[in-house]
């Protein structure tokens, strides 16, 4: 199941929002905003509302079943990382409604998935879930970069 959710809100959701609001859009439409729309709606926003609600209410899952943890001593640290992802997932859902929001939120969260992503790569044994984190926060960190970098340098 994890994969499946993962892979919605960080590859399908965002890429059929993309297609369907770009037939939307007029001809000529530029296509690096509507990525970075909705690449940080549904990447940032709302993956990250999802995964600070499951590391804060359930951060066994996290530390067992992302990092292979066995005992309790890191839920604390769990559960603060899922107050962070809650904090920048809500920043992201709105800025649906908020388009002033999208190129912080996408900052913040290209760093973030960025960063997640390089330790996931350094840990010799990754589980699944984590191969799974690791290429996804890869992907997100990829496509939030090009979308900062698009509208920064225009």
């Amino acid at each position: 199941m994890y994969l499946v959710v993962v892979l919605g809100l960080m590859l399908v959701l965002p890429v059929g929002s993309v297609v369907a609001d770009c037939l939307l859009s007029p001809a000529g439409a530029a296509i690096m905003p509507l990525v970075g729309k909705w690449f940080v709606f549904w990447a940032a926003g709302v993956r990250l509302v999802l995964a600070g609600l499951r590391q804060y209410f359930q951060p066994q899952f996290t530390a067992r079943e992302i990092f292979d943890m066995k005992s309790d001593e890191a839920l604390v640290l769990v559960r603060e990382l899922g107050v962070s992802n809650f904090s920048i997932g809500v920043v992201g859902v709105a800025s649906i409604f908020a388009p002033s929001f999208v190129l912080p939120v996408a900052i913040a969260a290209g760093i973030f998935y960025g960063i997640a992503g390089a330790r996931h790569v350094m840990e010799p044994a990754r589980s699944r879930n984590e191969t799974i984190a690791m290429a996804t926060d890869l992907f997100a960190c990829v496509v939030l970069a090009a979308h900062v970098a698009s509208a920064l340098l225009g």
